[in-house]
């Protein structure tokens, strides 16, 4: 896999990086934890103090928005770990008998819309981090059976597979010791696709009030807090927005590039 002549690929990573980097450092020296109110000083303008101002409580917006872009992060990788595991068993189990049980579940994953879904998480567990996770879960976990599925079976019709067969493996052997390592950069493409769709959801669940409930910093509770100052203080509203927009970009176009590098060595030894 060749990523050093991957543009797309090196300008995912940088555009997350300038996100991801400075997060991580706040969250670490904060807890992402929103910061502390200071009711004296609120909108204030950006200074050495604060570099971007301060929001409605005095609070440093640089610092909130770092913490809220960390706690996005973190879960929407909880919620595409927890789709990958469940969506890659499933769709393995899928492939190797009629998958009419769990395809039609992924069916009706799909039809279903995912905001009610969302809705019915909260109601049941109430407005949390885990009902958000378990949210954005649900969400890609369709997709993901059915992408593992097609790439399983792709790889159980080659002639090798037969040969397994022939010498005694099981299928679970076959599945662990020759599907899994072919479908593994599959997957990871798809993970780190996945990413971007799964902040995005956070993002809109948190904006109509299902996402974790404050004082956790939050980017899509931002938005929905401060829009009505997006013509006397447009920063409270521009930062939090170019900032899931970055990470949404960069996890797309991170995804691209890996699937580019990943695809190369195949189209290079093709006739």
């Amino acid at each position: 896999m060749n990523t050093r002549t991957n543009p797309t690929l090196w300008t995912g990573s940088a555009l997350l990086g300038i996100v991801l980097l400075p997060a991580f450092v706040t969250a670490l020296l904060t807890g992402a934890r929103a910061p502390a109110i200071d009711v004296m000083h609120r909108y204030a303008r950006p200074s050495l103090l604060h570099p971007l101002g301060t929001d409605p409580f005095g609070r440093d917006l640089l610092t909130f928005v770092l913490s809220g872009a960390f706690n996005s992060v973190l879960i929407a990788a909880m919620a595409v770990c927890l789709s990958t595991v469940a969506g890659t068993a499933l769709g393995l189990m899928a492939a190797g008998k009629p998958p009419r049980l769990i395809m039609g579940l992924a069916d009706l994953g799909l039809a279903f819309p995912p905001v009610l879904t969302a809705a019915l998480l909260v109601t049941a567990l109430g407005a949390s981090a885990t009902g958000e996770i378990l949210a954005i879960a649900l969400f890609g976990l369709p997709a993901q059976i059915r992408i593992t599925r097609q790439a399983t079976r792709s790889i159980l019709i080659q002639d090798y597979i037969a040969a397994s067969r022939l010498a005694g493996r099981s299928t679970v052997s076959i599945l662990r010791r020759h599907v899994l390592p072919n479908i593994l950069p599959l997957l990871t493409v798809q993970a780190t696709s996945s990413l971007a769709l799964a902040i995005l959801s956070d993002a809109g669940l948190s904006y109509l009030g299902l996402g974790a409930p404050p004082p956790r910093p939050d980017l899509g509770r931002a938005l929905a807090a401060y829009q009505i100052h997006i013509f006397d203080h447009p920063l409270l509203v521009a930062v939090p927005g170019l900032t899931i927009m970055l990470l949404v970009l960069g996890f797309n176009m991170a995804g691209d590039g890996l699937r580019d590098a990943l695809d190369a060595p195949l189209q290079e030894r093709a006739p």
